[in-house]
């Protein structure tokens, strides 16, 4: 009887998986918006916000 208590873990968890997409209303998930020049220009702008080379200075 233990063993199949262990089988209602997965069981109550892929429920309440499925009770929290239906009301977030993600039952048909769209696929990601891909905008790759506005990623690209996101990526620049942080590597020039974290580049060591404007920041450092020599001692």
């Amino acid at each position: 009887m233990g063993a199949l208590l262990w089988l209602l873990i997965p069981l109550f968890a892929g429920l309440a998986a499925s009770v929290w997409a239906w009301g977030t209303e993600r039952r048909n998930p769209n696929p990601p918006d891909h905008d790759t020049w506005e990623d690209l220009d996101r990526y620049q702008r942080l590597r020039s916000v974290l580049s060591a080379d404007q920041h450092a200075t020599t001692a």
